[in-house]
């Protein structure tokens, strides 16, 4: 098992990266959070990597952080989820964002991901939140999540990023009890303010 990596940018893709170790290059795959901390060929850099073993392929997975990793091999752990589909779910949100999703049951925030459909968003939260709620320490947060999580469905819907949205939201007053409704116009106004 290949376990980590450190050497020098070779050639960057969309969502892989070819790492030279030793003389050696080795092409990575990486979520888009990642990629985004690779700016420049000849750069060195330290990835915990995740290596998947087919028939037909070897095929390596790169991450900055061991908590992407984990919830990389985690989402692998549910029948039907490979390694692109985890790859697609850590590109779309941040991990406290993914975490946050199946430990609150939010099916609506998770099926923002692309390739993931509400059945297969009721499925990772069956399966992994217990495991999940059991690793979140900030029971707060999980309730301020949980409040809000209509907030971030309704302004992915109307075509803002995951990210995007969160930023927003996060600008809400903490403890509100406004209607989804003005939850909502209060989120766009964050927006307009930009």
């Amino acid at each position: 098992m290949i376990a980590s990596l450190h050497g020098t940018i070779e050639a960057l893709g969309s969502d892989w990266a070819i790492i030279n170790v030793n003389g050696i290059g080795l092409q990575v795959y990486m979520p888009t959070s990642t990629m985004s901390t690779l700016s420049t060929i000849g750069k060195e850099v330290h990835l915990n990597t995740h290596l998947v073993i087919r028939e037909d392929s070897l095929t390596l997975y790169g991450f900055t952080s061991a908590e992407e990793l984990g919830l990389f091999q985690t989402l692998m752990r549910v029948s039907g989820v490979g390694p692109r589909l985890a790859l697609a779910a850590l590109s779309a949100m941040r991990v406290e964002q993914v975490s946050m999703a199946i430990a609150t049951g939010n099916v609506a925030l998770l099926t923002v991901i692309p390739g993931i459909g509400k059945k297969m968003a009721e499925r990772l939260i069956l399966e992994l939140k217990d495991k999940i709620s059991a690793g979140l320490l900030a029971t707060p947060a999980a309730q301020l999540a949980q409040e809000n999580s209509d907030v971030l469905a309704a302004l992915a819907s109307l075509g803002y990023s995951v990210s995007e949205a969160s930023r927003a939201v996060a600008t809400l007053p903490p403890t509100s009890k406004l209607s989804l409704e003005a939850k909502v116009k209060l989120a766009l106004q964050y927006f307009a303010s930009k």
